[in-house]
């Protein structure tokens, strides 16, 4: 399955019909930019990128990790089901790779295919054979905010907000919403991963982070702009994984 780019002039009609506005607050997502010029990107994924690539599983509920990585590929990331990889020649695109074994590729391209064009998203110009090649979100999620004390506006919570809004009116579902999914680029909110968008179980985090947000770093935080401590914000997600175990098996 191929998922193609639009076009500036297909462009144009997708945000008529989206209500995408023409003139992007994003303007590294503009969802008017033309299509990135893919098959050289393609070429060096297949002969460079994927032969010398190692990912290794070791559990589901953890990260995967990269054993090896050609050059000069470079990882931004590693979820529990793909590492995110980059090009330096490719600075607007990254190639997200599914682990071996690890699902959701196929879910990932249709909640893309449902998004469209969004500011708030990023956009899949090509499925391949477990990779996908997504525009490149560039910010720094809300989790390095706290920790770098670098001041979260309340624009963002409401640009997430209508990005989820937006999503939900597409049929999707605002799943596993976190600090570390979000990020702030320009003053603006930006959501980085939305592949569980198509569960459908109930999911508090965001509605959670918002209240947090509000209640605790917006009086207490935000106005002597302190730094949060990794381990702290670490052991903070530690205990609300455990919150959230109680609150399913509870059925709350």
């Amino acid at each position: 399955m191929r998922t193609p780019a639009p076009g500036s002039g297909r462009g144009l009609l997708l945000c008529a019909i989206l209500g995408v506005p023409t003139r992007c607050c994003h303007p590294a997502l503009c969802p008017m930019a033309p299509a990135p010029p893919l098959p050289e990107l393609l070429e060096c994924i297949h002969s460079q990128l994927l032969p010398g690539l190692r990912i290794h599983c070791p559990d589901p509920h953890d990260p995967v990790r990269v054993l090896s990585l050609p050059r000069p590929w470079r990882r931004l990331g590693c979820g529990n089901y793909a590492a995110v990889l980059h090009h330096p020649h490719h600075p607007e695109l990254v190639v997200k790779v599914y682990g071996p074994g690890r699902p959701g590729l196929e879910q990932e391209a249709e909640v893309y295919r449902r998004i469209g064009l969004h500011p708030a998203f990023s956009q899949c110009f090509h499925v391949g054979d477990g990779y996908l090649v997504l525009r490149r979100l560039h910010g720094t999620t809300l989790y390095d905010c706290l920790r770098r004390g670098i001041p979260i506006p309340p624009r963002v919570i409401a640009d997430v907000d209508g990005a989820l809004a937006y999503a939900t009116g597409r049929g999707l579902h605002a799943h596993d919403v976190h600090g570390r999914n979000v990020m702030l680029h320009r003053g603006r909110g930006l959501i980085v991963d939305i592949s569980d968008f198509l569960n459908p179980e109930p999911c508090r985090a965001w509605r959670d982070l918002r209240w947090a947000y509000r209640t605790v770093y917006r009086p207490l935080i935000a106005p002597l702009r302190l730094r949060v401590p990794g381990a702290v914000l670490d052991g903070v997600r530690r205990g609300y994984r455990q919150l959230r175990r109680l609150r399913k098996a509870r059925g709350a």
